[in-house]
This record gives C-alpha cells, structure tokens and sequence, in this order.
C-alpha cells in the first residue's frame, strides 16, 4: 500500500528506555486511580514497545467491571441477504459480483428457512449482514429487490426483520453498512440493535492507492455520522475498529477517542470489536502482512484503557491459535457465534465450538454465558428507552433477572 507518512501537529515525546518505563508507569497508574487517560498519553502508550504492563492494567480494568467473572457471547444465525455491494475495499471477499457462484440474494423463504433451524438450534441472533446499498450499483440487485416487492435494501431488512421476528422469535440486529437516520428509524421497531465497522477515522485511508480508495461509504464522516445518528435515535449500535489495513498507531489512538466520546455524548455504544485485518487471496492486499500479534494483543489491552466499561470482543474465529490470550488483554465477550451458518465475511475460519469456548473461558477462570444481541446493561436501564416495548415482549421468556439468556433455554 502507498500514501504519505502519517503526520501529527503534536511532537511526539522520544524517551531512553528508562524514561519511557517511568513515563508508562505514570500514565498507567493514573488509570488505575480510575482517570481518563488524554489522546497525547494514548499515543505514548501505543508506541511503548513491552506488553508486560498494559495488558495486566487492561486485565485489571476488566475484572473491575466485571465482577461476575462472566464472558459473553452471542448465538447466533447469520443471514447473507446480499452480498453484492456498490463499494469496493481492497482486502473484502465478501462482495461478489451477480455472476459469481456464491453471490447471494435471498429470498424470504431461504431467510425463513435459517431463522427457523436457528431456533431449533437454541439461537437468539439473526445477524442480517449485506453489501453497503447494492442497488445503487447493479440492476440485478434492483430487480431482486423488486420481486420480493421492495425498492431497497434496507426496506427488504425491515420487512424480514418483522417476519423472522413473529414466526421464529430470533431477535434481528442488522449490520448493512452506514445508515441514514431515517433508515435507522424504520429498523429500530423489530432490531433490538444495530452494527456498522468503524474501521477507521483515518482519511488517508481513502486517498489513492489505499485500502478504501474505491469505497465511498468507508469515508469517516460518513461512518461517524451513522454512529452520531444512532445515538441520537437510542440505538444501541457495536461498532469497532479494522487493524492492519495501513493505519498508524496514532491514528487507531484516534480512532478509539472518536468512539469513547461518542458514547460519551450519547451513551449507546454496546460493543467495540477490535478485529484483526487477515489477508485474502484474489485482493489487492493479499501480500499485506497482518498485524504482529504482541502488537494486536497491545491494540486490544488499550481499547479496554481508552474505553474503560464499554464491552470489547476479538473474534475467536480470526484468531484460532491464541484466542484465550484475549482474555489477559481485557475482553469480556467473544461475538457472535454460530452452531449452523459460516462466517461469511471470513468464510475460510470457521467458528469454534461453543464448547470449545466454554472450555478456553473456563481455563481462564470465567463464566461463559449467552446473551442476546443487546448487552444487559441495555435491558437494564430503565431510565432511557433502548428497547421498545415490541421488542422487550420477546425478551422476557428467554432473559433472567441479569439480562442474560436463561441457562435452561440455550442448554
């Protein structure tokens, strides 16, 4: 990948090993006295070199919030409604063109099919993933949209949302790309949450010759617009952040602040994912080496420091080697995770089994449990309005008290 060398107005501070040990330990041990680190202490952080005390303090961090030693995850189908899509990423294998075999344009039955084995297999999620407004590009996606008697991707969602949440009591969470506000509006009746990648607020990264050069909708203004609307309608919405796809470490500092101020302002940022950038055959980034993974395990322990309580996961499925080392940097939710239906953004690693998670969560000490596409504190909070009554209808018969799914519904 090309571009120009990241530059920031503020010099950064350059320190002899034994300075920058001190100065790390006065950052760090200003957050154990539960203050907020600044953006110019993140990038200090960031560009430390040793491991040996940010992840313990992100460790530390977690265990504080979570008192319960529970890790989450969420079960779940995965409904590839189209995978057609107007932009074009250079590292994405998940867009097709109308002519592959593996493009997808699904039908209501196919999605009704799915949903309903998903119940049978005790899921919670229907996970509604798609192009970013294929339409817009290509015939095919019109004409399919018009046979099943809509004129939009996202109207199609709302339509299917309402159909798999009746007959099968799945609860939808949508992730098709940016969203106006008027289209989130018409989710929010029958999603209990929504989704969108962040990726980055990096505009390098759209600039030619860069991974989002070709991908209009992966501008950060228009990412950070959907995650400000969603606040504003109170949608609970996960969001999180793509590594090694030619950012600076300055810039994923950057990155994570735009989030937490965000959830400063609003109050609705259920999730941050932080996932790891694996390069794909057939893209312009196949050569592109991922991210180390001292480095990616650094990238995860910050987002817990920088975050603090929001909920964090790393998919286990991107990771099968070292996953449970996750669980030291700070998480405290595994995904969704699906008894049935591939991953489809990363077809080639397949999820683990639920049991082989419970296993690893186990080995570390926690709990693993299941919960549903919305975090509990979300059920919970009574005093803003997350969840309409519609939805919470659906809820009751398969949450406990904690907002979880009962044991005896998933087991």
């Amino acid at each position: 990948m090309n571009g120009s060398k990241y530059a920031k107005n503020e010099v950064k501070m350059r320190y002899d090993n034994t300075q920058s040990y001190t100065s790390v330990n006065e950052i760090l041990a200003k957050t154990l006295e539960r203050e907020s680190i600044s953006k110019t202490e993140a990038y200090e952080l960031i560009n430390y070199n040793e491991n040996d005390l940010i992840v313990p303090l992100a460790r530390t961090i977690r265990d504080r919030n979570n008192k319960s030693r529970v890790i989450t995850y969420s079960r779940k189908v995965f409904i590839n409604l189209i995978n057609l899509c107007k932009d074009t990423c250079s590292y994405c294998t998940y867009k097709k063109e109308p002519y592959e075999r593996l493009a997808s344009m699904m039908t209501p039955s196919q999605v009704l099919t799915i949903a309903e084995l998903g119940k049978k297999f005790r899921c919670t999620e229907a996970l509604f993933v798609t192009g970013e407004r294929p339409e817009q590009k290509y015939f095919e996606a019109r004409d399919w949209l018009r046979s099943v008697g809509h004129t939009s991707t996202v109207e199609y969602i709302v339509d299917m949302s309402e159909k798999v949440l009746q007959k099968t009591g799945l609860l939808p969470h949508t992730n098709a790309g940016s969203l106006t506000k008027k289209e989130m509006c018409l989710l929010k009746d029958t999603n209990i949450s929504l989704g969108m990648m962040l990726e980055s607020t990096s505009e390098r990264l759209i600039g030619k010759g860069m991974p989002h050069e070709k991908a209009p909708s992966k501008n950060p203004k228009v990412r950070i617009k959907t995650l400000e609307d969603a606040g504003k309608l109170k949608i609970p919405f996960t969001t999180g952040l793509l590594i090694g796809i030619g950012e600076e470490p300055e810039e994923l500092i950057d990155s994570l602040f735009v989030i937490k101020e965000m959830h400063r302002k609003y109050g609705h940022i259920q999730e941050v994912i932080i996932q790891n950038f694996m390069p794909k055959l057939d893209t312009e980034m196949a050569k592109v080496a991922p991210a180390k993974q001292d480095y990616f395990i650094k990238v995860v322990a910050l987002a817990r420091i920088i975050l603090q309580d929001i909920n964090i996961q790393v998919p286990p499925n991107l990771n099968p080697n070292i996953f449970e080392r996750f669980l030291d940097a700070g998480i405290n939710d595994w995904g969704g995770v699906s008894p049935i239906t591939i991953d489809y953004v990363n077809p080639e690693f397949p999820w683990p089994t639920i049991e082989s998670l419970k296993n690893i969560t186990s080995s570390k000490g926690f709990l693993l449990r299941a919960r549903l596409p919305i975090y509990p504190e979300f059920l919970l909070h009574k005093g803003d309005s997350f969840v309409s009554d519609k939805l919470m209808t659906h809820i009751n018969s398969i949450c406990d008290a904690s907002g979880l799914v009962r044991e005896d519904f998933v087991n």
